[in-house]
Parts: structure tokens; sequence; C-alpha cells
């Protein structure tokens, strides 16, 4: 893309509103065109407006505009932060308009040019924006054909369009561009009746792998993320920092800051903040200040996290529940009672929080590595005291978010600063060691498993309690006749900010119920897979776990001692998944080397292959990291991993040589959730997997080798 191209893409400055509002007003603003608009309260196909002018249009979810030139816009409040939804919309759109998906420009999370979204988490996206957008580009296809009707004096009926092109199917000759048929044009049209969808023998692009339309841009280095906004005269900001949560300012001296040429220092309260127009100088400047802090007493730290959580998580809700657990006990012939636990997990962005801004004549503007733009737009407006549309958010790319990007902390404290020094833009990207300190981590949980089966392998009883890890995953895909799922939490557990982490919940929830089942399996040396299967009673589970077991090649037979293999199921996102693993394991270290790992996923239409096959190896990839490595040491509210030295990522030479991915072609049936799903299964995964190598079961996350080690004594 070219630079003046960038330029246009991410700074332009038409307004938009998400809200209703005149349909005069929106033309004037938006321009000429097809625009076609839609919302989740559309799913039905209800009746919208009229295309004479005068109406509002109802408040809406997105809008596609097919322009003058023939290219086609898609807004939509959604962000691209990595896990291609920019092409994946791209792509439904593009098959059912009948264009290719290179003339699609997906215009994303701009607070001023899109509609309002909530947010781009949960895997949602694909599950309940495609199905829209399909419409939409359905009824714009429609439209186009009346049009060109119109002009060609021939039958709808009779006219078919392709690759922006329609023309009479009986001369080809006929014809009229896409570009023609919208030019001077301006009509909104809301989707009415039901438009006719494409079934799946007819998709071109739907189902077919594409390079990402992001691809050049981001090896290239030409797109742009936040940090990477320069204006003129902008100035970095560093903020004074406290050495752990709930500390109390007791005194500052900034003398040695202000006397660094160049630097400013604000204080507001507590709130101190250098800056400069060189990062590093604000760096140095931050330094020199010198304060002293009150910190709170220390109630627990990364070792007696767990023991804090069951006494103080006391409050519990009953998530699932089914038959009579009293009967499932005295119907069993073998008990189990075990507990499992799980640490802190760091989102661990590469790109850490950023954020750019400038406030001018009333006016904030920024761009923000945000997950949700929209709620970004309104916490700041209301930090700010402003109406929200005085809060403009601009598209850009994120670096990652994994649910870490929920939550808008730097962009509450750029706008702060940016008002502060109102006329001058700032940028506030925080240091790895701020991030650890205020990324919002996965909550350490403890589980506890009570389950009961036969001996010959039914299982009868099973009583799941989950501290603090949520009831996410926890639905129950076995057949099994009593059971209780029952979550225990409270507000004040954490000593710091907890939040979603990728699946929120589900990789601890799905570790503990998948080691149970292996657990139960090898008492009565049954195959792990034949035990799955004998209490399997989801259809689309059975259909994710042969899909792996197939392409792993799994037989009964055992592999060579310091060789195992794991299985572990589970759900997520709509999507049934299994992940099947294979490792090997040094008896005298305890070092875990992950050779081969294979994923089979139920997820309904399969819209990008290619994209589907990169999200389950980054699934992976990242799994093995909350599976091995990854562990927050803090003691209360100090949080003493600072950066990747101390908190350690996969690396290539720990990922499987070997990934592979299987999923089922349901081309007929709507898409399900593709970007969370596969990592909840790695700990389960794992854990099976060294058990079977070694005879090591370990019960708590990661499976480091000294906890490796600890296990084997107990065998």
């Amino acid at each position: 893309m070219k630079a003046e191209n960038i330029h246009k893409y991410y700074f332009h400055d038409v307004k938009t509103p998400p809200k209703k509002f005149d349909r005069r007003e929106f033309l004037k603003n938006l321009g000429g065109g097809i625009i076609v608009v839609f919302s989740y309260s559309q799913m039905s196909f209800l009746t919208g407006c009229k295309t004479d002018g005068g109406n509002e249009i109802p408040e809406f979810n997105a809008y596609l505009r097919v322009k003058e030139d023939g290219r086609v816009d898609c807004f939509s409040g959604k962000i691209e932060m990595g896990q291609g939804v920019n092409t994946s919309l791209a792509q439904v759109l593009a098959d059912e308009l009948e264009i290719s998906i290179d003339k699609v420009d997906m215009i994303m999370g701009d607070t001023e040019l899109c509609p309002h979204d909530d947010g781009t988490w949960g895997s949602m996206t694909t599950r309940f924006h495609d199905p829209l957008i399909r419409a939409a580009a359905a009824e714009a296809r429609e439209v186009l054909k009346k049009l060109a009707a119109e002009k060609l004096g021939i039958p709808v009926t009779q006219l078919k369009a392709e690759n922006g092109i329609i023309f009479a199917e009986s001369d080809t000759n006929k014809n009229v561009t896409y570009a023609e048929l919208t030019k001077g044009q301006k009509i909104i049209q809301t989707i009415g009746e039901k438009p006719r969808l494409k079934k799946p023998g007819e998709f071109k692009i739907i189902g077919n792998s594409h390079l990402r339309l992001d691809a050049v841009q981001k090896v290239t280095g030409k797109a742009l993320y936040s940090a990477d906004i320069q204006l003129p005269g902008m100035l970095y900001a560093k903020i004074l920092r406290p050495p752990a949560h709930g500390s109390k300012l007791v005194s500052v001296d900034t003398t040695a800051a202000e006397a660094i040429l160049g630097t400013k220092v604000l204080r507001e309260d507590d709130f101190i903040v250098v800056l400069h127009s060189s990062p590093e100088i604000a760096d140095r400047a931050i330094s020199s200040i010198k304060a002293e802090w009150e910190k709170p007493v220390s109630k627990a730290d990364n070792e007696s996290i767990f023991e804090y959580i069951l006494k103080t998580a006391t409050d519990s809700n009953v998530s699932h529940e089914g038959g009579n657990a009293e009967n499932g006990k005295k119907e069993s012939e073998i008990l189990f009672e075990y507990e499992y636990h799980d640490g802190y997990k760091a989102h661990a962005s590469i790109e850490t929080h950023a954020a750019t801004a400038v406030f001018k004549d009333g006016k904030l503007t920024m761009w923000a590595s945000s997950q949700t733009p929209f709620g970004t737009r309104e916490e700041v407006a209301g930090l700010l005291k402003l109406p929200k549309e005085q809060v403009h958010l601009k598209q850009i790319f994120l670096g990652g978010g994994f649910g870490g990007k929920i939550y808008n902390r730097q962009a509450n404290e750029a706008a702060r600063i940016a008002k502060m020094v109102e006329g001058t833009s700032i940028q506030l990207m925080w240091s790895r060691k701020e991030e650890f300190m205020y990324d919002m981590f996965r909550p350490a949980a403890v589980i506890k498993v009570n389950s009961g089966i036969t001996k010959d392998g039914k299982i009868k009883y099973w009583d799941f309690n989950t501290y603090c890890a949520g009831d996410r995953g926890t639905e129950l895909f076995y057949g099994i006749p009593n059971h209780k799922t029952t979550t225990l939490d409270k507000s004040d557990v954490h000593p710091f900010g907890t939040g979603a982490w990728r699946a929120p919940g589900n990789s601890t929830n799905t570790f503990a119920r998948e080691s149970q089942i292996d657990i139960m399996a090898n008492k009565i040396g049954m195959d792990p897979l034949e035990f799955r299967l004998k209490n399997m009673a989801d259809k689309r589970a059975i259909n994710s776990l042969k899909l792996a077991a197939e392409k792993f090649g799994w037989t009964t037979a055992k592999p060579p001692k310091g060789t195992g293999r794991g299985i572990a199921v589970g759900t997520d996102a709509g999507t049934l998944v299994t992940v099947i693993v294979e490792v090997t394991v040094d008896s005298v270290t305890g070092k875990i080397k992950v050779n081969r790992a294979v994923v089979g996923q139920d997820m309904g239409q399969v819209i990008n292959p290619e994209g589907t096959i990169i999200q389950a190896e980054g699934c992976v990839n990242m799994g093995l990291g909350y599976t091995l490595t990854e562990d927050v040491e803090f003691d209360w509210g100090e949080v003493k991993t600072t950066n990747f030295g101390d908190y350690n990522l996969p690396l290539f030479s720990t990922i499987p040589p070997i990934i592979e991915t299987s999923f089922a072609d349901a081309q007929d049936q709507p898409p399900q959730g593709g970007g969370e799903p596969a990592i909840i299964c790695m700990g389960g995964a794992v854990a099976n997997a060294v058990f079977e190598a070694c005879g090591a079961r370990v019960f708590r996350l990661p499976i480091t080798p000294e906890r490796v080690l600890d296990a084997m004594k107990n065998i």
C-alpha cells in the first residue's frame, strides 16, 4: 500500500454516527454509492426502512458501501489484532456480492466511521458478524441487479452477477459494471425480505484459503500500530509507578527530573508524569524522581495463593446439574478425588499497551491498542467529562490482544495527559515492566473434582468445583447421569487486576477435567481414547476426537518408555476440539519436549481454511507457554515478574516441529469460533502425555521439570 493510501486509510475524517440519524445527513457525510446497513436485530431479516428519502435508519452494527469506482467498503466496529477477521469478513462479503476479495476495503474499529460494537473477543466475530455481512452483501447484489435491469431493459430474472459485472445470461455483451451502476447514486438499503444466500456448492471464495489482506503490510513493516503514529511536536510520556498494587505515596521529589533540559513534569495528586520529545530522556527523567511509598501487607504469594483462594472464594453458584449426586456415588464402584492448581498468566503480547493522543479545540483524537474502541471512547469521555462524540478513536492494528486489550488503562492515562497539555500530541507506551504490572492477568485458580466410575468404565458421578476459573467450557459433552458443576469466586480474591485471557478460564477447567478423565481410565487399565468414546454423548465432541485420533494415528500399543501421548477434549466458542500430543520426558532432568501436536475441530463452516490452520497452530504454541513455562512470581501486590527474562514464553526451539490440523467440512452449517478453542486443550493433553511417558501425574500448571521430578518420587 502506498504512503498516500495508508494516510487515507487510517486518517480520513468522514463522520458516520452509529445511532439513529437523518438519512440525508448520512448521505451527505458518507458520499455516493449504494449503502446497505445491517444489525444483530435483523438476523431474522425484519423489514427495514424504505429507500426513498426522509426516514431514519435503524440502529445498526455494520454497513457496506458499493462505491462509484466499483470498490466496496465494509465498515465494522470490530478490530483486527492478528486473527485474520479482516480477511474472513472480506471473503464472505466478496462471495455474496460477486466481486474479487481484493476489491474489498475493511474499515474497522474507527468510532467516527464505524457503527458501535461492544468489542472484539470470545471468537464471536465469525460466528455473529459473518452471517450479517453475507446477508447485506446479498442484498446489495440484488439492488445492483435491479438497477442493471432498468439500465439494460432486461428483467432481473434474466441477469447474472459475476466479478463486479451484471450481464444478460443469454448475451454477455449486454452488461454493466457495478461502478457504472453506482455513479451518481445515493441509495440506502436495509435488509428487508430475506435475501437469497448462496448454497455451499455455489461458493467461490468461502471455504478456500486466501492470503491475509494485511500480510504484505505486516511483513514489510508498513502496517501501523498505536506507537507507530508520529505527529508534529509529539512528546513521549512516562508515569511514576508504585512498587506494588495498593501502595500509597508518602513523599516525592521531582527536582532532578525538572532539571533535565526539555522535560515537562506534570502532577495531579498522585498522578505524576514526565514528558520529553525523546523517549529515552523521558525514561531517564522518570527514573530520577525520588519517591517513598507505603506498600500493603502481604496476604499471599505465588506459592500460597491456592490455599488463600480456597479460603476466600466462597461465593458459589451451581452452573450445571443433573441426576443425583448420592445416587451417582452409590452406583460407582471406584471413587476419585483430586485437586488441580493453575497460577496467574500474563497475556505477554509483544506489543505493550500504547496510545497516541491529542486534545485540541475540546476534542480528543486517539490511536489506542484496544479491543474495545467504543468502550474506550465512553471511558475516556467520562474521565474527561466530554460528550462521547468529542472523543475519536481511529482505526489501527493491534499487536495481539488475547483479551488483555479489552481493558483501557493506558488509553485513559494518555487521554488525561493529553488534556493536561492541550494542543500538544503525546504518546504513552508501557514498558514491559509496566505491562506485567498493569496487564489483567488470567486468574490463579483451583479446581476440585470428585468422580466415580464402574469397573467396566462408565462414569456415574461427577462433582466439578471451580474456584476463580469461572464455568467457561464446563458444559458436559460426556454422558454422565449424575453431575454438578459449581463455580466459586469473590471480587476481592486477587491482589491485582485479573480478566479475560484467550478462552477465559477454559484452559484451567479443561486441564482439570481431562486429567481426571485420564486418571479414571488408567485406574481400570482402559485406553484413554476408548474410555472417552465409551462415555461421550455429544456427536460433535466424538467427531472432533475421531478427527484428531485418525490424523494422529492413535493405537492402543504403548510407546517406548520416556515417550508419551496425551489426549484432551474441550469446547469453546461453539467449537468442539480435541488435541493429541506426543512428548518425550527426560527422567533425569524432568525436561519435557513436545514433538507433535494434532488438532481436530468440529467448527461448522470454515471460511478460510488457511486462516483456521494458522489459528490452531498459534493456539498450540501459545498453549505450550501456560502448560510448560509461564508463571507469574509475586508477593501480594508486588509483581516480581518484570520481563521475558523471568516469564518464559515458548521458543522456536521448544515448539513442536509437527503441528497438524483436521476439521470437519461443514459448509452447510453456521461458522463457529476458531481463534481460541485449541489452546484450552494443551495443558490437559501434555499432562496426560507426561504421565504415559514417565508415570508422573502433575496437578499444577505449568508442568515444570521440578514438578515432574517431584511427581516421579511418588510413583
